[in-house]
């Protein structure tokens, strides 16, 4: 049966069911027909355009970019998913989220041009944030790649900067199953003679050897721009400018400096045509905020929301709570899709948690509780880094159940970590809101 198109006057909640109706397959990776309703709707800008790639970390460098420009003065577009709590979180406006009758004009707008077309929910999406971008006479756009970066939708526009900031194993089924193949995927948001910031520690042979084919002007950790710090203050260091003294940015977490220098190598790359004076560089990182990411909520017990939902991620989180102050017991609140190297994640972090309260997560990649629960066990019971009589293992039917049971048994010193998914971070944060 074929979707039956809004009626006038619709709400976005109408239109967002029908694009997730409209095509076969939630992933369809290719340009070829998202470009095609991007030339009949005539999209163009001559705004800066930015495209972050990477595995992790592109979230926190579009935030950083995005507080930078914006305290710089500039009018800035900004794009990413998913969202946590509603879809409009995907597109800022010159700081403001749009509204629903904004993303509602660009779907009646799309819908028809593409006169028979079919396109994914996220190219759909991401169509109406370009040709509400466009229409907003911006001076920078900020664009998130949403899986990959050669095939993604977000790569059929053609970048004046490109951002890498990690490579490492994730959606392997789409991207491959190792780092030269993932980064060789990423690479192609690089352009020919444009800036290429790629900020990857060790990035993959491929991705070096793409950049070095289309001749793009890349820019390298390590060798085009580093950064240091001590425990008050951090300095970065470009190719042609340093900028010292900075506080450390308000995004908590051990790869925020990395992120941070990205951001910063991108700006230095871009000066000729977006100067960015000191003072909005210090602003901005003080006031970025991305919600989800190693987000520490005041209060008691201590409770971290973090979206880590990978191996890499992963890593960093146990990082990152291995640098706070002691607590008794952790507790984690988890979800998991099943498409996702649960076992990994949960080596990672089988040495910081105590208690283990999984989650059932709704939708057909969605994984059980019962069935992340014995996962847990296994991954532990063949890690060797824990004492495997002191940790449990807990099931529930949502993750509003897991966090208020976590929640009740945690005592004030403690700390609850809730990760795993975007909807495990989102639960969470719906359930916050009611109680």
């Amino acid at each position: 049966m074929s979707a039956v198109r809004p009626e006038s006057g619709a709400t976005l909640d109408t239109w967002l069911s029908y694009l997730e109706s409209l095509h076969p397959s939630v992933i369809d990776m290719g340009l070829e027909r998202v470009q095609q309703v991007a030339e009949r709707l005539n999209i163009h800008s001559d705004a800066v355009k930015i495209i972050v790639g990477g595995t992790n970390g592109k979230g926190s460098t579009c935030a950083m970019l995005e507080a930078i420009y914006l305290a710089a003065g500039y009018r800035v577009g900004l794009y990413t998913s998913p969202h946590l709590i509603k879809f409009n979180e995907r597109a800022i406006l010159n700081g403001e989220i749009v509204t629903d009758q904004e993303f509602v004009a660009q779907f009646e707008a799309i819908d028809a041009a593409r006169n028979g077309i079919s396109l994914t929910y996220f190219e759909f999406s991401t169509l109406a944030v370009l040709r509400l971008f466009c229409l907003a006479e911006l001076d920078v756009m900020i664009l998130e790649v949403g899986l990959g970066g050669r095939l993604d939708a977000v790569n059929i526009v053609d970048a004046d900067c490109s951002i890498i900031t990690s490579v490492d194993i994730d959606h392997t089924e789409w991207l491959g199953d190792t780092r030269e193949k993932i980064g060789l995927e990423k690479a192609h948001i690089f352009r020919p003679g444009r800036p290429a910031i790629c900020s990857d520690p060790a990035p993959p042979q491929s991705l070096l050897d793409y950049a070095a084919s289309i001749e793009t002007d890349l820019w390298l950790f390590g060798r085009d721009f580093n950064y240091s710090g001590d425990r008050q203050q951090w300095a970065f260091a470009g190719r042609n400018q340093r900028r010292n003294a900075m506080a450390y940015p308000a995004l908590r977490g051990a790869n925020q400096l990395l992120n941070a220098s990205a951001a910063l190598a991108a700006i230095e790359s871009l000066r000729d045509r977006l100067a960015v004076p000191q003072q909005a560089v210090r602003q901005g990182l003080i006031t970025a905020a991305l919600p989800g990411r190693f987000q520490i909520l005041p209060g008691q017990p201590t409770v971290i929301l973090d979206v880590a939902h990978n191996p890499h991620a992963a890593a960093v989180l146990e990082k990152n709570l291995g640098n706070m102050g002691f607590h008794p017991y952790t507790y984690a609140v988890f979800g998991m899709l099943s498409d996702k190297d649960i076992e990994a994640v949960v080596q990672h972090l089988a040495g910081r948690i105590d208690h283990w309260y999984c989650a059932s997560l709704p939708g057909p990649r969605g994984m059980t509780s019962a069935l992340l629960a014995s996962k847990i066990q296994h991954a532990i019971e063949n890690s060797g880094k824990v004492g495997q009589e002191a940790f449990t293992v807990n099931t529930f039917d949502s993750v509003s159940q897991a966090y208020l049971a976590a929640h009740e048994k945690a005592n004030p010193d403690d700390r609850i970590v809730v990760f795993g998914s975007f909807l495990t971070v989102a639960g969470v944060l719906e359930t916050l809101g009611r109680v």
